[in-house]
């Protein structure tokens, strides 16, 4: 355990735009107030695995212990038509009107994390003129970088440990209820609760569901990361960017996949709602102006149940605990192969082997031949130079 520094809010930019921040040191000045707060060394070796990788890495004779859900399958719901994108999943089973079922469908989808990704996009305009003497504009990707946090939500990713909690809404939060649109509980006024009448649980939205005789109905799951300081982490990214001297247009977002999971009633205008050849033929021809009205009206929706799952949370005694990693930790690991992957103009999703390459230093050409050697070592040192004489005079603006 060593205790961070507490650089100037420059001397820490400077440090992070370098890359010469070493993973375990603080990146932010006087974090949460107090000068005492030790932030862990971590090595490359300590991070967690892959989410996609840690159910490989659980020996066949140990089982999770009790208590802890079992590593996130696909239910099997024997009627279900399911579809799926990056956005979510989504069922249409004449048993999810079920009570009973439709809980223990929702119970089953919600240990499934949220697969939330910090992605930057630099892109560039280029202006040419065309045979016809017009002047064409064409959007140019100079990289696209994103990181997995997934991992990062779990104490014990191969045993499946996290803060993971299910809950309900809450009797003041605006919701959609079996309703077009979002409303808060009846008995609320402006936030001002006129009783004291318990929220409902899961059990008893699920049956308000199946006794709901709209034709055509959808009950919601929404998968959720919480406590993660999304600005912070935004604004030292861009820094790290702009000090590149790129003068392209940056965008610093986190996008969550498979953060939402929605069970349709059976109804054939369901099935032709999420068929894919029917959304895009009803987009090609305009139809969806029309369709899209009368779905919205139609469809009664439950958005009443959440399934959190905190990067952080607030200590007993103040302040933030977090559940493996601090946002300073984070940036201070992935700094140098973001920094690096943008620098290379890549356009992929980084794991733990950009980690390891952007703490080693270059391997040496040794090819057998001392002529292929030499011409491999002239040619990464020209793209070298390239980057540093492109930090010095600008790089990605438009033309």
């Amino acid at each position: 355990m060593g205790k961070p520094s507490s650089p100037s809010a420059s001397k820490a930019t400077t440090d992070s735009v370098s890359m010469r921040t070493n993973p375990g040191e603080s990146s932010r000045e006087n974090y949460n107030n107090s000068n005492d707060f030790d932030i862990p060394e971590i090595s490359v070796d300590d991070l967690p695995p892959n989410y996609s990788e840690a159910a490989s890495l659980l020996p066949p004779t140990l089982a999770p212990p009790t208590g802890v859900p079992a590593v996130a399958t696909k239910p099997v719901v024997e009627d279900a038509t399911c579809f799926e994108n990056t956005g979510g999943q989504f069922w249409i089973a004449k048993s999810l009107e079920h009570p009973a079922r439709l809980e223990s469908h929702i119970r089953q989808l919600a240990i499934t994390p949220p697969r939330p990704y910090i992605n930057l996009v630099g892109t560039h305009t280029e202006s040419k003129r065309n045979g016809k003497g017009k002047t064409e504009s064409t959007t140019v990707v100079d990289f696209d970088v994103s990181v997995e946090l997934t991992p990062y939500l779990y104490s014990d990713a191969q045993y499946r440990k996290s803060w993971f909690n299910l809950r309900t809404v809450e009797n003041g939060e605006k919701a959609k209820r079996g309703t077009i649109l979002k409303q808060r509980a009846p008995g609320l006024n402006q936030n001002i609760e006129l009783g004291e009448t318990p929220k409902p649980t899961l059990q008893e939205w699920c049956h308000r569901y199946g006794a709901s005789h709209a034709g055509l109905k959808v009950f919601a799951l929404q998968r959720r990361m919480v406590g993660f300081d999304e600005e912070y982490i935004k604004k030292l990214l861009r820094t790290m960017v702009n000090n590149t001297n790129y003068r392209g247009h940056l965008k610093v977002e986190l996008v969550t996949k498979s953060s939402l999971v929605e069970c349709y009633n059976e109804a054939k205008i369901n099935h032709w709602r999420l068929t894919k050849w029917i959304q895009t033929l009803f987009m090609l021809t305009l139809l969806f102006i029309f369709t899209w009205p009368y779905l919205w009206l139609r469809t009664k929706r439950w958005e009443v149940v959440i399934a959190e799952w905190p990067f952080s949370r607030m200590a007993e005694g103040g302040g933030r605990e977090y559940v493996s990693i601090s946002e300073e930790q984070w940036y201070n690991l992935w700094a140098r192969p973001i920094y690096k992957a943008v620098i290379e103009r890549r356009q992929a999703v980084l794991d733990q082997s950009d980690l390891r390459r952007a703490q080693d230093p270059e391997p040496a050409f040794d090819t057998g031949n001392s002529t292929v050697d030499g011409t491999l070592g002239l040619f990464r040192a020209s793209v070298n130079a390239m980057n540093e004489v492109n930090r010095h005079l600008g790089w990605g603006e438009d033309c």
